[in-house]
């Protein structure tokens, strides 16, 4: 499929459920891993669920393989694989200390340092 309508259907998908601050990250030159990351936020661990369950259904109503989903269970980010497109749904605190975004729109070696900090800081928590 497209690239762009994979892009539409996802975020389609989350503005359906009413996802916030919907960003998309275009990966394609930091990673051959995949082209893009989308990152939405939901209100709740419930909203949040919700948010990655209806782009699961839409991407196989829209014949795309779900690869993988990781996170259900808590609810507070969820991650939904569909290879070209890698979704992160989170709950505001958790987008907050992550910061997905300031991680993919530096270059590499800035981008390894962050990864770097972050875990220390996460280890130490």
């Amino acid at each position: 499929m497209d690239l762009r309508k994979l892009q539409k259907i996802v975020v389609d998908a989350l503005e359906d459920i009413k996802g916030r601050d919907i960003e998309v990250i275009n990966t394609s030159k930091l990673t051959s891993l995949f082209d893009r990351i989308v990152i939405a936020s939901g209100d709740s661990n419930r909203q949040v669920k919700a948010l990655a369950r209806n782009v699961q259904e839409k991407a196989r109503e829209s014949g795309i393989d779900v690869i993988s989903v990781e996170g259900e269970e808590q609810g507070e980010w969820v991650l939904v694989d569909l290879g070209d497109i890698v979704v992160h749904v989170m709950h505001p605190t958790v987008r907050a200390y992550y910061n997905l975004e300031e991680l993919w729109r530096t270059t590499p070696a800035a981008r390894r340092k962050a990864v770097a900090e972050a875990e220390v800081a996460h280890a130490s928590t």
